[in-house]
């Protein structure tokens, strides 16, 4: 069980904090509920308490495994399927699990294949949306500004394609 104050990830939805724990009635059925407070975005969600373990709720990484992060961003970059849909599954499947390392890891892939190849509408938003939810957990993890982490991780991918070539 969390605490108000706790810093968890959401997955497919970000980092964020609890601020509150309150009991609602929704259809007629009264739960506890975590009210999140998602910084990036500036979002508020609500979030059945006995639903945590089906949705993946987790705390937020500790500083420390921030360079691990940046290691996976930095490193090479592993193949992936051409075919399109099978690509795009596997990437989902790795963001919905709610692992900062597979959130990595396609955050990197896709970026690669952007500036080598491009990317398709549904593959750019995936990748927004991955980047969005893995900036959300470094700037709770590691108390730094959004344009902070933005610039961190720009800097560790353009080093990355630049020593790959």
């Amino acid at each position: 069980m969390f605490n108000v104050g706790d810093r968890v990830v959401y997955p497919m939805h970000g980092a964020g904090i609890i601020e509150a724990i309150e009991e609602r009635e929704v259809l007629g059925e009264k739960q506890s509920y975590y009210i999140m407070h998602l910084p990036v975005g500036d979002m508020k969600v609500m979030v059945p308490v006995n639903a945590v373990a089906d949705i993946g709720l987790r705390e937020v990484i500790t500083k420390e495994e921030i360079p691990k992060v940046l290691e996976i961003l930095d490193g090479e970059t592993e193949k992936m399927s051409s075919n399109w849909n099978r690509r795009y599954r596997a990437n989902l499947e790795k963001i919905k699990s709610g692992d900062i390392y597979e959130l990595t890891e396609v955050v990197k892939y896709l970026s690669v294949r952007e500036q080598e190849k491009g990317l398709s509408t549904g593959e750019r938003k995936m990748l927004e949306n991955a980047r969005q939810i893995l900036v959300s957990e470094l700037v709770l993890a590691g108390n730094k500004t959004e344009e902070e982490v933005r610039e961190l991780l720009e800097q560790t991918l353009q080093n990355s394609t630049a020593t790959s070539e």
